[in-house]
């Protein structure tokens, strides 16, 4: 019995060795293709799941970088998922094509390894792989395939900063929002289908009076808008803007969009990564029609490959460090974060006092605050890391601090408010979060 099964698995793995097909792969032919990549390339490829959907399908997760099974201090953790909706497809083929590339460019191309040696790279080919395999008749528009196999939109299953989102959380949500806090992510993408275009956080806000525009914006806008562009740029097509529903019209200028000013959305998983996660998301959508023909599958990846690798190499922006106490041990939990960004759940640094700040080169002041002791803010001026494949590094050290925090998690409910005029203020709820966080650290 034993030797069959190693022969089936030995004829499962041969077309593999010979590159992977522009088809679509189901559960049993994905996992095979990741299981022989981990196999092959054993010191640059682990493979793991992070959970199970509700039928009880892994979701597998391949990492790939030096030193693929943990993380590395100074070495950022980038990730991509995909097939979220279950009949948008080609995201899924995109990332099974994208870790094939990045295995076979290794040591042969030197962007490429330098890539895998100064990053982390996680992919999640499908977050709903029941969805996938329910969908039987690929269709342009919509099936239910969209959905779980709880009929509930992952995509509007997350936690939402502006509003409650009375929904249960499914398991697959819950198994990603257990890795995003498991893992220190500093950027991310998710990948989808229906349209063209990059779309990037706010998707939600409390009502069409935001502003005049109906724009939703982060205290990072100008950040996401660069690396919306980054990855429209340098796709084939995207930069255009065309709109699938009027090809001769441009409704995206520059391929990219806020999300809220192209349509409200509640319980989206990349705000969920921005203010929870500590982790800047976007969402990629990379073909009008969600489950096309396998014979455009070609055409996407060529269209998409080289944005794929110019976005991973964001995740090198901006600043990272550590934070340290007088005895040069790191210090957990330390707020640290750039003059006039404050997040309404402020970045800490993780177990190993580390940090990781996304900022556009120019001049900033960081300011590092730990309780018991004043705050340190340091200015400088912030280079493009991404050109050497690392951020510039700042350490800060409290010669004086004796005392570790605790670690206290942002409360996954509503955290913004309205102010007393129509306008909306992203930062009313920061000073009371901050003064709470600390009161019971210390």
């Amino acid at each position: 019995m034993r030797a069959v099964a190693a022969m089936l698995r030995l004829v499962l793995l041969v077309p593999w060795a010979a590159g992977l097909n522009f088809t679509y792969h189901h559960q049993l032919e994905m996992e095979t293709f990741l299981r022989g990549v981990e196999e092959q390339h054993p010191g640059l490829a682990h493979l793991h799941s992070v959970g199970r959907s509700v039928r009880g399908r892994n979701l597998w997760v391949l990492v790939l970088g030096r030193c693929p099974t943990k993380h590395r201090i100074g070495i950022p953790e980038f990730k991509y998922i995909a097939n979220m909706h279950g009949d948008e497809t080609v995201g899924r083929e995109l990332l099974l094509h994208l870790i094939q590339f990045l295995v076979d460019k290794d040591q042969q191309d030197p962007v490429i390894t330098k890539l895998l040696d100064n990053t982390r790279i996680h992919i999640m080919p499908s977050m709903n792989p029941d969805g996938f395999e329910a969908t039987k008749i690929p269709n342009c528009f919509f099936s239910k395939g969209r959905y779980n196999m709880n009929h509930k939109d992952l995509n509007r299953n997350f936690p939402d900063v502006f509003e409650s989102n009375g929904v249960q959380t499914q398991p697959e949500t819950e198994a990603v929002m257990k890795w995003i806090q498991n893992e220190t992510f500093v950027l991310s993408a998710n990948l989808h289908g229906g349209a063209l275009v990059a779309s990037y956080p706010f998707d939600n806000s409390y009502s069409d009076t935001v502003t005049t525009e109906r724009y939703s914006a982060t205290q990072d806008d100008d950040v996401f808008k660069y690396l919306a562009k980054s990855y429209a740029s340098h796709h084939a097509t995207m930069s255009r803007g065309i709109s699938c529903s009027t090809p001769n019209v441009e409704s995206f200028p520059g391929g990219i969009t806020n999300g809220y000013a192209w349509y409200p959305l509640k319980g989206g998983m990349q705000d969920y990564n921005y203010v929870w996660g500590q982790c800047f998301e976007i969402t990629l959508e990379l073909s009008c029609c969600k489950y096309p023909p396998e014979g455009k599958l070609k055409q996407f990846w060529n269209d998409n490959r080289a944005s794929l690798i110019e976005y991973i190499k964001q995740v090198h922006l901006g600043v990272k460090g550590q934070v340290f106490d007088g005895s040069g041990k790191p210090i957990p939990n330390a707020i640290v974060e750039a003059e006039g960004r404050q997040h309404v759940c402020p970045y800490k640094t993780n177990k190993h006092g580390e940090y990781y700040l996304l900022l556009l080169p120019g001049k900033y002041k960081i300011n590092a605050t730990v309780p018991g002791v004043p705050s340190k803010l340091k200015q400088l001026d912030i280079p493009d890391g991404t050109a050497n494949l690392s951020a510039f590094r700042l350490d800060f050290t409290f010669p004086d601090f004796i005392q570790t925090p605790k670690e206290l998690l942002c409360p996954t409910e509503p955290l913004y408010q309205i102010s007393s005029s129509t306008a909306f203020r992203p930062t009313l709820l920061l000073l009371p979060l901050t003064t709470l966080l600390h009161a019971v650290l210390e």
